[in-house]
């Protein structure tokens, strides 16, 4: 199997010497879930893991929530509630939206808030080692020890900066040194939750909750590291550089795994933006399965554009293939022979989870069987259809 590694950006061949892989994701910051640029970040590695199970892989799913967090505090005044009852609300829609989609457990849920021991000792590993310093009760990530820094994202060290402004950074904050460096532990501030540390009371900063929770389960090496493409700069920059320079190894992950990113109406499907397609309503009119298949349609690397209309087509194919394992197998005459489809299927999801033509290997299995005459046997079809359709985690009505 190759998979594309953002880091090295090519496709490489995926290794596991001891049989054994683990998987990190970073997941949902719970203030307004789940829409589907969600569903199709977490649903690609629900098949990710579903399919290197199905290579006999040892794989441990861990993916995260960051219960705490600006944008969490930001919304919960909002409503008028507390940060943590909103966490706990969006948390449990996001995991019924998962299941109600099929989608795998995870081995390990994180809670950011429960790992704040981890993140402590990281930062002071850090602080030991010159890669960060205490400004204020704050603590800082000093960017410019890091000769590496930039090496994931590969964006010029001139246009940083104004990335990391679009997306949280404080270049304004004069406890800095450089506008650049991130903050790893941020002092206390009137009426938000803290937690002890040895510079204070306060709360960590976003990038060194996952280095935490992903080394807490996975080691001080990740095999497989995802998210969504709008994670690869600064977040996933930052973990690389603060992992690294604390653990004293690389790589901090073997393969960088990123997800396209949803349009709708125009414009990136966001929260901030209000642009949202909900999990909650689409399954209100669509079954599971139509959604997988309209999702897996496109590439998982691929940005695309949601349209409405276009999901009844993959209705029709839900119905169809859900139809193909139902047809009766009475058959005593010719075997209905679709190894041809599952080759291609399995060659497919080889590169790179090509799914879009996988589930075109599948719609010929479903045809082969609903055009087989009807003294055929169709057993051997129709149990390659259920078993190749669950690595795509399609129910077929089951």
């Amino acid at each position: 199997m190759h998979l594309f590694n953002t880091q090295s950006m090519k496709k490489e061949l995926l290794t596991a010497p001891s049989g054994k892989l683990g998987i990190y994701v970073c997941g949902i910051t719970p203030y307004d879930t789940t829409h589907a640029g969600h569903v199709f970040t977490f649903l690609t590695f629900d098949i990710l893991v579903r399919y290197l199970r199905y290579l006999d892989y040892d794989v441990t799913y861990v993916q995260n929530v960051t219960d705490i967090d600006d944008d969490v505090l930001r919304k919960a005044s909002e409503l008028g509630t507390t940060w943590d009852e909103l966490g706990r609300r969006e948390t449990a829609r996001y995991l019924q939206d998962m299941r109600d989609l099929n989608a795998v457990e995870f081995d390990h849920y994180a809670k950011a808030t429960e790992h704040t021991p981890e993140m402590i000792a990281i930062i002071e590993k850090l602080i030991t080692g010159g890669h960060a310093y205490v400004s204020s009760r704050n603590v800082y990530f000093d960017v410019a020890s890091d000769p590496e820094f930039g090496s994931l994202s590969h964006i010029p060290s001139d246009e940083m900066l104004a990335i990391a402004n679009e997306r949280g950074n404080n270049p304004d904050d004069p406890n800095k040194r450089n506008p650049l460096d991130f903050v790893l532990w941020q002092a206390a501030a009137p009426g938000e939750p803290t937690w002890e540390s040895p510079w204070g009371p306060g709360r960590p900063g976003w990038h060194i909750e996952c280095s935490a929770m992903a080394s807490r389960y996975l080691g001080k090496t990740i095999d497989i590291h995802g998210g969504g493409a709008d994670l690869v700069f600064p977040h996933h920059e930052c973990e690389v550089a603060q992992s690294e320079n604390a653990f004293g190894q690389r790589p901090f992950a073997r393969y960088w795994m990123h997800v396209g990113m949803v349009r709708y109406l125009g414009e990136k499907m966001s929260k901030s933006l209000g642009n949202l397609v909900l999990a909650r309503d689409l399954l209100e009119n669509y079954s599971a399965d139509t959604i997988r298949l309209y999702l897996f349609s496109h590439r998982y690397r691929e940005s695309w554009e949601f349209v409405d209309d276009e999901v009844d087509g993959w209705a029709a194919l839900a119905g169809d293939l859900q139809e193909a394992v139902a047809f009766p197998a009475f058959g005593i005459e010719e075997v209905v022979d679709v190894d041809v489809f599952r080759e291609r299927f399995l060659n497919a999801m080889n590169d790179d989870l090509d799914t879009a033509s996988a589930i075109e290997a599948l719609r010929e299995i479903g045809q082969a069987i609903l055009e087989a005459p009807e003294d055929d046997d169709v057993r051997e079809a129709q149990e390659t259809l259920r078993e190749l359709s669950g690595i795509l985690g399609l129910t077929l009505g089951d």
